[in-house]
C-alpha cells in the first residue's frame, strides 16, 4: 500500500505487463549490469517503470525483498515476479499489537512464505522477520532448506521455542547472524547453545538479549570464544558481571555489547578486572542490557565510553546524579535511549555533554500510573534543544508540556524528521494558559520541513489536523490518539499530506465521513488502524463496497453486536481477502 513496499512486495507490479514503449538500445546483459549497482528500493522501484525491458531487468537483477505487510501480496506472486532473491525482509501485525490490542491467534504466521521460498529460493541467505508468528515447525523447515543460509532476525516475534533455536543451531552451518530482539517467549530454554557444532566459528551477530531463559554459560563461553569476528554480542540477564568480564576477554573487537545484570557483589581484585575488560573494548559504538545496574558499578564502564554512538539505558532506571556522571564520558554519542527517572536534570546535563546527539528516546518508568509526578516535564526538553542542536529523531513521554516550549524546542532543533510527544495523560492542555496544544503541532509542521513521522498528543481539536494538512507535506506516518473535535480532522490530514503511508489513530471522535474521505488515499498508502472511534459496520461495508483492491478487516470485540466497529485495519493488497482469518476478524 505505500511506495516503499509496494516496489518490494510487488503491489503495484507484480501483475503489470509493463510499459509498451519501443525496446532499449541497451542490449540486455548490459542493462542488468547496470542495474545490479542499484541498491535504493525506491529507486529500483522508479527504474521498473520506465519501460518493459527495464522492467525485466530489474525483475532479473533484484536479491533483496522488503514487504511492509505480509498480506499485501502473496507467496506466489512475489515468487512470479522476482525469481533471484537471496534476502527477504517480511512485516506482519500491525504496530499496535505491541500494546495488546490484538487478540494472540490474529494471524500472520511466516509457514506458508517459507514454503514458498524452499521451492523457488534455495540460495536464500537471510530472513529478516518483524511480528510473525514463528513455529518450531517453521524454523526448522528454515534450518533444512537453504543449505546456504546466513542470517535470521526475530523481532517482536513468538511462537517459537528452544526446539526451532536448536535447529537452527544445529543445520546452520554457516549461520553469520542470530538476532532475536523484543521476541519474549516463556517457552524458550537454553539448550539451544549447545547445539553448535564444535567446528562452528561464522558469527557475527548474537543477541538474545530478549530471551527469558538461562543458559548455560560455558556454552556461550566456548562459542564466542570461537567466533573471532564476533562483532555484535546482546546477552540476556542471567549474565553476571564477572561472566561478562570473560566474555570481553574473548572478544575485545565487539561494537555492539548488550550486557546482563549489572546487580552483583564484587570483590576489589573482580572490580579492577572488568573495568579493565571494559577499557580494552576500544571499538565499542553501542551499549545496552545493563539490567538493574547501580551508581556502584556503573564507572566500570567509563573506559568503554569515549568511541560510544549508541547507549540504550530503556531497561535501568537511572538517577539524574549517575547518569550524569556517565554522560562525561561520552561525548561522541549520536542516539540515546532512558527511563524518565533521570528527570530533568539529568537532561539538563545531556544537553551539556553530549552536543552531537540525534536521536533521543525517554521512556516512562510506569506509563499506567498517571498520578506519578516524578519523570521529565518541557524543562528537561528544553534543555536538550539548546545543548543538542543536531537532534532529528525525539520520542518524549512526559507529564506536563506547554506550546511555548514546543515552539522553542522547534526552532532550536529545525531539522527534526522524527518527532513523537507522547504527552501521559489523556487530553492533557497546555499546563500553564490551559489551552488546548494545537499551536505546538502547528510550529513542529511549520518548521520541520523535513519531518516524516508525527505522533501528537494533549488537548487537540480539528486545527491541529488542519495545520498537518497544510503544511506537513513529507509526513509519512502519523500516530493519533485522544485527540481532534470532528470528522473534519482527519479529513484534513487524509486530503493535505500527499507522502502519507501509514495513519494510526485510537481514541478519537472521527466516524464514518472520515473514513469514507481517504478512499482513494488508501490506496497509496500502507495502511490505515482505527480503534475506538466512531467508525461503525456500515461504512466499513461501504468502504469495503467501493473500493475493492482494500482489504477492510473488522475486528469485533466478544458480545458486541452493537454496530460499531471496534478495530479496523484498511490495507490494499493484490492478494484479495487473506485466507487464514480467525472467526473474530471479519473481512468486509
Amino acid at each position: 500500500m505505500d511506495p516503499d513496499q509496494s516496489e518490494d512486495s510487488p503491489s503495484n507490479s507484480a501483475n503489470s505487463h509493463g510499459p509498451t514503449q519501443p525496446q532499449s538500445p541497451f542490449p540486455d546483459e548490459v542493462l542488468e549490469k547496470v542495474l545490479s549497482f542499484i541498491d535504493s528500493r525506491k529507486d529500483r522501484s522508479s527504474v521498473s517503470l520506465v519501460r518493459k525491458d527495464w522492467y525485466n531487468a530489474e525483475r532479473w537483477t533484484r536479491s533483496k525483498l522488503f514487504i511492509g505487510n505480509c498480506y499485501s501480496v502473496s507467496p506466489e506472486i512475489v515468487a512470479r515476479r522476482f525469481p533471484r532473491i537471496k534476502s527477504v525482509t517480511l512485516k506482519g501485525k500491525p504496530r499496535f499489537s505491541d500494546f495488546n490490542m490484538l487478540p494472540r491467534d490474529w494471524g500472520a504466521n511466516v509457514h506458508s512464505w517459507l514454503v514458498m521460498f524452499a521451492k523457488v529460493y534455495p540460495f536464500l541467505e537471510e530472513l529478516r522477520l518483524k511480528r510473525m508468528t514463528v513455529t518450531d515447525e517453521s524454523l526448522e523447515l528454515l534450518a533444512k532448506s537453504f543449505p546456504r543460509f546466513k542470517a535470521l532476525t526475530l523481532s517482536s516475534c513468538d511462537g517459537f521455542s528452544d526446539n526451532g533455536l536448536k535447529a537452527i543451531a544445529s543445520h546452520c552451518r554457516n549461520l553469520t547472524e542470530l538476532d532475536i530482539q523484543d521476541s519474549v517467549t516463556d517457552d524458550v530454554g537454553g539448550g539451544w547453545l549447545s547445539c553448535f557444532p564444535e567446528n562452528f566459528a561464522s558469527l557475527e551477530v548474537l543477541n538474545f538479549s530478549s530471551l527469558n531463559c538461562e543458559v548455560s554459560f560455558d556454552d556461550l563461553e566456548r562459542l564466542v570464544g570461537r567466533c573471532k569476528s564476533l562483532r555484535v554480542l546482546k546477552v540476556n540477564d542471567s549474565i553476571t558481571l564477572d561472566q561478562l568480564r570473560r566474555l570481553l576477554v574473548h572478544a575485545p573487537q565487539l561494537m555492539e555489547l548488550g550486557t546482563g545484570s549489572f546487580m552483583q557483589e564484587l570483590t576489589p581484585r573482580q572490580y579492577e578486572d572488568i573495568e579493565s575488560a571494559f577499557s580494552n573494548c576500544r571499538n565499542l559504538q553501542v551499549l545496552s542490557g545493563l539490567w538493574e545496574a547501580t551508581s556502584l558499578y556503573l564507572p566500570v564502564l567509563y573506559g568503554a565510553c569515549a568511541s560510544l554512538t549508541f547507549l540504550n539505558l530503556s531497561d535501568v532506571a537511572l538517577q539524574s546524579s549517575e547518569f550524569a556522571k556517565l554522560l562525561v564520558h561520552c561525548p561522541n554519542l549520536r542516539r540515546l535511549w532512558v527511563i524518565d527517572t533521570v528527570e530533568d536534570k539529568g537532561l539538563e546535563a545531556l544537553g551539556s555533554s553530549c552536543p552531537l546527539l540525534e536521536e533521543l528516546r525517554v521512556f516512562p518508568s510506569d506509563p499506567y500510573d498517571r498520578h506519578h509526578r516524578d519523570g521529565v516535564t518541557e524543562l528537561g526538553f528544553l534543555a536538550v534543544s539548546r545543548g543538542c542542536r543536531k537532534l532529528r529523531y525525539v520520542l518524549y513521554f512526559c507529564r506536563r508540556m506547554t506550546n511555548a516550549a514546543v515552539v522553542t524546542i522547534v526552532q532550536n532543533c529545525p531539522d527534526f524528521t522524527h518527532f513523537r510527544l507522547c504527552i501521559m495523560t489523556p487530553g492533557q492542555p497546555d499546563y500553564l494558559t490551559n489551552e488546548p496544544m494545537d499551536e505546538a503541532f502547528a510550529a513542529v509542521v511549520k518548521t520541520c520541513t523535513k519531518l516524516k513521522r508525527l505522533s501528537v498528543s494533549g488537548l487537540l481539536t480539528d486545527l491541529t489536523f488542519e495545520y498537518i494538512g497544510k503544511y506537513a507535506k513529507n509526513l509519512e506516518t502519523l500516530s493519533v490518539a485522544f485527540a481532534g473535535s470532528s470528522d473534519w480532522g482527519m479529513q484534513c490530514v487524509l486530503e493535505g499530506c500527499p507522502k502519507l503511508r501509514k495513519l494510526e489513530i485510537r481514541d478519537c471522535p472521527f466516524g464514518n465521513a472520515a473514513l469514507l474521505s481517504g478512499r482513494e488515499k488508501y490506496e497509496m498508502m500502507r495502511s490505515l488502524w482505527m480503534s475506538s472511534c466512531n467508525v461503525t459496520m456500515k461504512g466499513c461495508r461501504l468502504l469495503a463496497r467501493e473500493m475493492p483492491r482494500l482489504n477492510v478487516e473488522v475486528i469485533k470485540d466478544e458480545g458486541n453486536d452493537d454496530g460499531q466497529a471496534d478495530r479496523v485495519y484498511v490495507y490494499r493488497s493484490v492478494a484479495g481477502p487473506r485466507r487464514d482469518a480467525p472467526p473474530f476478524v471479519l473481512t468486509l
